[in-house]
């Protein structure tokens, strides 16, 4: 071996090693997409969706209540919190209505159905004689109940539409009757046309197109063939053909769909400013009580029209996230809807959700000038005390639905355990090994010692 110039034999050096191959890294999207799946398919999503979807729209329809309804409460001679007051006392009482519907066993809801529908029509027939009925921007669909409070039972029909249509199709499919047609639309749709001239008798065209949907949601759900569907569908459209042409009122609705200017008489007044208030809103809002249009410009600024006062105060963010609890709101219905076996509980979750879905879509479809105005509130959120009570009471229904599933109530009896009970079965080991230490550190330290060591 040749030496170096120094004189020192070379250094040896060591030969490289070849590198490990490091494993591939996931996909960051991939693997939050995977985690989002597990937890979207667990048993108690739509419970958490349903209960918390409908929280936040209540409280949030809460505080754009209060916000919109100030000026015209101060126009009138009241105080500025007296429709917030009122739709707080509604959402108090709707609350515990909900506690109450999702604590109710379903053979219960069940019991319910025939007296809702009874006390309906009861309410319905008393809307309609002098005296009792009170008449409210020209549509007779109200009882006064004493003071400033109304009742309108229109809004409990829907309710009542609900259990006994779903109840009457289960009763139905349990004997194998839904196979001939005149089972699955008798009496179904004989008492639903009852319901929707009762409604028409006060000129509510707005609440029967949410009846109508509610009734297509319970036929589509049985399972109706395409040309019996499509045969009560062409009744439904020209009866509703017919009551539009026949008014000029409604006529003048249907003619301020996409309407950008009031036009003669000022008839798309109402339209136009709500698209005033959506396009002055921006991404972001012009900040909460800060609205420009619900000064005497927009009408109904705090029922029909509170989502045109939510985009303009909190921009196009507030808007998009009423939306989005809305449609988690859909989609907790619809899954509860599907995965039950229990026919009842499949056709009410259905046909609450055909509701609630329907209502919110007939509503922000007029504000955005997409659909003809209704008249119809947004469910949860807008002021109005006859459309909450019944709404959340429903939600109870979707709630006790989604917890009777079996393996959402093996998930809750699971998150469930009682602190006591925990309690009790650590002294319960604790007695059977001998007397309980409660000083740790005490025993660490005697632990610790040596066995000859004080």
């Amino acid at each position: 071996m040749p030496g170096s110039r120094t004189g020192r034999p070379p250094v040896q050096r060591a030969s490289k090693r070849p590198a490990a191959a490091r494993p591939p890294r996931d996909n960051p999207l991939r693997t939050l997409y995977v985690r989002a799946r597990k937890a979207w398919d667990r048993p108690l999503t739509a419970y958490y969706l349903i209960l918390g979807g409908s929280l936040l729209i209540t409280v949030l329809g809460l505080v754009m209540v209060y916000s919109a309804s100030q000026i015209t409460a101060l126009q009138l001679s009241l105080p500025g919190s007296y429709f917030f007051r009122k739709q707080f006392l509604a959402a108090c009482i709707g609350g515990v209505l909900l506690f109450v519907a999702s604590r109710m066993p379903v053979r219960l809801h069940r019991a319910l159905a025939y007296p809702m529908l009874a006390g309906s029509v009861f309410l319905m027939i008393l809307v309609q004689v002098p005296g009792i009925g009170v008449a409210v921007n020209g549509n007779q669909n109200w009882i006064s109940v004493g003071g400033p409070f109304q009742l309108q039972p229109s809004e409990f029909g829907k309710l009542a539409l609900v259990l006994w249509g779903a109840d009457l199709l289960a009763r139905k499919q349990d004997k194998r009757l839904l196979t001939q047609w005149k089972h699955m639309l008798v009496p179904l749709v004989p008492v639903a046309f009852m319901l929707l001239g009762l409604i028409m008798l006060g000129g509510d065209m707005g609440t029967a197109i949410i009846l109508t949907a509610i009734l297509f949601g319970l036929l589509w759900l049985s399972g109706a063939p395409t040309r019996l569907f499509g045969g009560v569908l062409s009744i439904a459209v020209t009866l509703g053909f017919i009551l539009i042409k026949t008014s000029p009122n409604r006529m003048g609705r249907l003619a301020c769909i996409g309407a950008t200017d009031p036009g003669p008489n000022d008839q798309c007044w109402q339209a136009v400013h709500g698209i005033y208030a959506l396009a002055s809103g921006g991404l972001f809002g012009s900040g909460l009580g800060a609205s420009v249009e619900k000064w005497g410009q927009l009408p109904e600024a705090h029922t029909d029209f509170i989502f045109a006062v939510t985009g303009e105060e909190l921009g196009l963010a507030g808007t998009l996230s009423v939306l989005a609890l809305f449609a988690a709101l859909g989609y907790a219905g619809i899954r509860v809807a599907g995965r039950t076996e229990d026919p009842f509980v499949r056709y009410a979750a259905g046909g609450v959700t055909t509701w609630i879905t329907a209502q919110a879509v007939i509503n922000v479809g007029a504000v955005l000038g997409l659909l003809p105005i209704a008249g119809v509130p947004l469910p949860l959120f807008s002021y109005g005390g006859s459309a909450l009570l019944p709404t959340m009471f429903a939600i109870g229904l979707l709630i006790a639905f989604a917890r009777d599933d079996p393996a959402a109530r093996a998930a809750l009896a699971m998150r469930q355990p009682r602190f006591g009970r925990k309690r009790a079965a650590v002294r319960g080991s604790a007695g059977a090994a001998g007397p309980r230490r409660w000083n740790t550190m005490r025993r660490c330290a005697s632990a610790a010692r040596s066995s000859g060591e004080r």
